[in-house]
């Protein structure tokens, strides 16, 4: 990755992490290298970790200023980490992976490619990972698709896998989105209930390559049911137009 410059990077990479010191190292080689042919930046959430999470992350801004280092100084979440990432973003593109390592870096050019291409779709502001060959438990897998199931009779967002954290997305358009605890996980719902078109990607799956979860099958489920409640009532409450402003040209 070239230094940084003054230059707007093409796209932003934000990735939440809490306590994942054995990952760090591990996922920033990988999107040097799956990135080397694109101007882009790397930005580091660190949700309050105990660990050595933002001393690596600092210790590779050293040698390259690209990589980027925000802190929460106590744990807001996943969403919350997100969406600091983003408002510190340079690039108008931001593309999300987990911070656990079970999001292949190779896969991020894949994702940005749609919204970085000459002939992009004017609507088009979500590209959304869908992972196939899961590396997970079958307890997790299981879980998974029932939520994934309910969630999208409910919703209709026509996404088969929304808790991928693999998803490229235009800075602009998810901000403009009313921010809520977990919103990561209804990502696609909301841009489709704010008039955004949204994409899919089959992506691979690793197995996590060290550390340990941050969330259980039981607190999953305990948020998802409130989770739904409150997104199907701001689906309804949407905006569902966006301005334009007339052209004196």
């Amino acid at each position: 990755m070239a230094k940084s410059t003054a230059k707007i990077p093409a796209f932003s990479v934000v990735i939440p992490m809490k306590n994942e010191e054995g990952n760090v190292q591990l996922l920033l080689d990988g999107l040097e290298k799956a990135c080397a042919d694109h101007t882009f930046e790397i930005l580091i959430v660190d949700d309050g970790s105990t660990d050595r999470t933002s001393d690596i992350v600092r210790e590779n801004h050293a040698r390259n200023p690209d990589i980027r280092l925000i802190r929460h100084e106590k744990s807001g979440g996943q969403s919350a980490a997100v969406h600091s990432g983003v408002k510190f973003a340079r690039a108008p593109i931001i593309c999300t992976l987990d911070g656990d390592g079970q999001n292949p870096p190779a896969e991020v050019p894949r994702l940005v490619a749609p919204l970085l291409a000459a002939d992009v779709p004017e609507n088009l502001a979500l590209v959304a990972g869908q992972r196939v060959k899961r590396k997970d438990t079958l307890s997790k897998r299981w879980a998974s698709k029932f939520a994934n199931g309910l969630r999208s009779f409910i919703l209709k967002d026509k996404t088969r896998d929304t808790g991928c954290g693999l998803k490229a997305f235009r800075r602009e358009a998810f901000l403009d989105i009313p921010y809520f605890n977990n919103m990561h996980r209804y990502l696609p719902a909301m841009f489709n209930a704010y008039g955004w078109e949204v994409a899919h990607v089959d992506v691979s799956h690793a197995e996590r390559h060290a550390g340990s979860s941050n969330y259980t099958n039981f607190n999953r489920a305990m948020v998802g049911i409130y989770d739904l409640i409150g997104v199907g009532w701001l689906i309804k409450r949407a905006k569902k137009v966006r301005p334009q402003e007339d052209s004196y040209q």
